[in-house]
């Protein structure tokens, strides 16, 4: 009861956290989508049209060219007037401070009463003329208006620009109005200046309705489309006038999707569009990669990757942040192809580029050209150990891209003139940033818990510290599982497993031997510790170098992988030589199969089975009495087979097929390791100096 509450605890968890990954990659994916208007179609003026039949959809105007619309608005603004408030108060503050100075400067006989009726004369004038501000006046100007609508009170009247007044020439027509009769000093010293504001005041408001009535008189359209109506058809060449309408029809299905309902509408085919994706990928992973639909790192992984290319690209998108082409989108499936398989690096990839294409104005050219690079990646880099395997395959990446971009380029351009070499540009940049895929392996291995066969080279390194060590503790032992690893990995090769994986957990699979090694066969020299101990003694230290392993593992930081190859190798297993011997020497005695039992597990993958099986026959090859084709025949057989029949191999993926082929490998190096050399002739002696000549030789 407890075990079946245990699992249905644990599935409902299993299933609480796919749900949420689940809706945690919709929310994030369509919060980035934008959500603007587009029109998938690309059109030019005497170029053939690509797609199929057009027809409208709704009614729609044709709008002219803007070029044309622009020239009509600048004919029709030659009769624009802004409009002006006249503000009358202005003058009377400026003849009031003007009264006030005199008043002062008379008192002190500074200005004559001559004086004084001058400046309010042309004072008045500068008024009623009209004073506007510098700005506004410069930008008369350069709007090359000709003359202004004056409000006053509720009349409006037209006045020239040319005869209105600044500040600065106000000024200027007050010092030399009549420098006959008035000296310019006696009026510098007045302070003319300060009388001197602007009381025309730009009224924006009316200004912009008289504006926005002169511009409704020009027609942006010159007809109108009904919908249902033949735009046009696949091959036939678009002229000025079917340009004009299919660029209306895209400026109207822009506008029609800014509206709210609009948006509703987009945003509820992106979270449609999203989840059906999504659940598709989840149903392939849970039909046909239950592995890695368990495993909670591998199942993020690819939730992650996907959810970071969309993002990256609706970002770019959005910001016009340069092109989307130079995102290196092969990065996803190499990482997944060296971390999981080929089958899960397309489907992820091919998922991903499906999410993106939505962002793009021309998917279905993305679509083409993004699932060839995954392919070529996928294909040429089925095992990353070194790094220049990583820079031939972003060459051939980057030729893949710009081979198929060029022939697409020819089937619709016709014209080696018109080739867009920015792309090609685009591309090699998109090969330089795919380099990048070696150090981001180095990071997901770390968030996600995986293991990339870079890492696995590293170790099986034989200067690796641990594994120097080993080669000095218990040279025997490490013998041994160099045998081991190269008949695994050739195995694993034949049988489409992890050769590099598999050779790795061969190496390391023993290590615990260190501990103890003067207990195990192959580094004993003639003294042997067991004889002094008791069969469950001898059982127990035997057993505790998988125990032993696991701590120098951990002390190590050996990837979980490699621990893996520890625990399983000898998997439920007996120590059959102690367990035997015991049964034989106290046959009445009833025994406790628990102390003669390795912990386990048993394997439960290809590679750890694998694994078992070549360490077995690798160790029980040392002890035969002579090495024949029959003989290690026998041997391989009668130890996989035990293997079989004791169940070590009832829950791992791997076939009767995989296993006879693993049989015919072993077979096959054992016989090539334990050949039979050829015993050279003897020279028969014909005289004496012959004999002592084929004596020197021999020696």
């Amino acid at each position: 009861m407890k075990k079946l509450k245990n699992r249905s605890r644990t599935s409902y968890k299993d299933l609480l956290y796919k749900s949420l990954i689940f809706l945690a990659t919709v929310v994030v994916i369509v919060y980035f989508l934008p959500r603007s208007g587009k029109f998938n179609y690309q059109f030019d003026i005497d170029k053939p049209w690509k797609y199929g039949l057009l027809t409208a959809s709704f009614d729609f105007p044709v709008y002219k060219d803007e070029a044309l619309v622009k020239k009509e608005q600048d004919s029709v603004l030659r009769f624009y007037k802004p409009y002006f408030v006249y503000d009358q108060a202005i003058a009377q503050k400026a003849f009031a401070k003007v009264k006030t100075d005199y008043q002062y400067k008379q008192k002190n006989n500074i200005l004559s009463a001559v004086y004084y009726k001058h400046i309010i004369e042309a004072l008045q004038h500068v008024y009623n003329v009209g004073i506007v501000p510098s700005n506004e006046m410069t930008g008369l100007e350069q709007a090359n208006i000709k003359s202004i609508m004056v409000a006053e009170e509720k009349m409006a009247n037209g006045k020239p620009v040319s005869e209105l007044y600044t500040i600065k020439s106000a000024y200027e027509y007050l010092l030399n109005l009549d420098p006959v009769h008035f000296d310019k000093e006696i009026l510098r010293q007045c302070d003319l200046d300060n009388y001197i504001i602007p009381n025309l005041r730009y009224d924006k408001k009316k200004s912009d309705e008289v504006k926005k009535e002169l511009l409704s008189t020009v027609a942006w359209a010159t007809g109108i489309v009904q919908s249902g109506q033949k735009i046009i058809d696949r091959g036939e060449i678009i002229n000025e006038r079917t340009f004009r309408i299919l660029d209306s029809l895209k400026k109207e299905s822009i506008k029609r999707s800014a509206s709210i309902e609009q948006q509703r509408l987009i945003l509820g085919g992106q979270l449609l569009f999203v989840s059906i994706l999504m659940l598709y990928f989840m149903l392939y992973l849970d039909l046909f990669r239950k592995d890695y639909y368990q495993h909670k790192g591998g199942l993020t992984l690819l939730f992650a990757l996907a959810i970071l290319f969309t993002v990256l690209t609706a970002l770019m998108v959005k910001f016009k942040f340069f092109n989307v082409y130079m995102l290196p989108y092969a990065i996803l499936p190499i990482v997944i192809r060296v971390f999981l398989d080929s089958r899960t690096a397309f489907m992820t990839h091919a998922v991903t580029i499906l999410l993106c294409s939505i962002t793009l104005r021309y998917p279905y050219e993305f679509i083409l050209l993004q699932l060839t690079a995954g392919i070529v990646a996928i294909y040429s880099l089925r095992e990353l150990s070194q790094r220049s395997q990583l820079f031939r395959t972003a060459f051939l990446i980057v030729l893949s891209y710009a081979v198929l971009y060029f022939s697409l380029e020819l089937i619709q351009e016709n014209d080696l003139s018109k080739l867009d070499l920015s792309m090609y540009l685009s591309f090699a940049i998109n090969g330089a940033l795919l380099l990048f895929a070696y150090p981001l392996l180095f990071l997901f291995e770390k968030i996600f818990g995986f293991t990339s066969n870079v890492t696995l080279v590293e170790l099986s390194n034989i200067n690796n510290p641990l594994l120097r060590k080993l080669s000095e503790v218990a040279p025997g032992t490490f013998q041994h599982s160099m045998q081991v690893a190269n008949l695994a990995a050739e195995a694993a090769i034949r049988v489409g497993g992890k050769s590099q994986l598999v050779r790795t957990g061969a190496l390391y699979h023993d290590i615990g031997k260190m501990v103890n090694p003067a207990f195990f066969t192959e580094n004993q020299s003639g003294v042997n510790p067991h004889k002094s101990l008791s069969y469950e003694q001898s059982a127990q230290i035997v057993i505790s170098h998988v125990q032993d392993g696991l701590k120098l593992a951990e002390k190590n930081n050996l990837p979980k992988v490699i621990k893996d190859f520890i625990r399983t190798h000898h998997g439920t297993g007996k120590t059959k030589y102690f367990y035997v011997s015991y049964l034989n020497d106290f046959p009445d005695k009833e025994v406790d199969e628990s102390v003669f039992t390795y912990p386990g597990p048993n394997p439960f993958s290809k590679e750890t089975a694998i694994l078992m099986m070549a360490d077995s026959v690798e160790a029980a090859s040392r002890s035969l009495p002579e090495y024949t084709e029959e003989s290690i025949s026998e041997l391989v057989d009668k130890i996989i087979d035990g293997q079989m029949a004791e169940g070590c191999f009832k829950y791992c993926p791997i076939t009767f097929k995989d296993i006879a082929t693993v049989k015919w490998v072993f077979k096959e190096k054992l016989r090539t390791i334990y050949h039979t050399r050829v015993s050279y002739p003897e020279l028969k002696n014909t005289d004496e100096s012959t004999d002592s000549f084929s004596s020197v030789q021999n020696n």
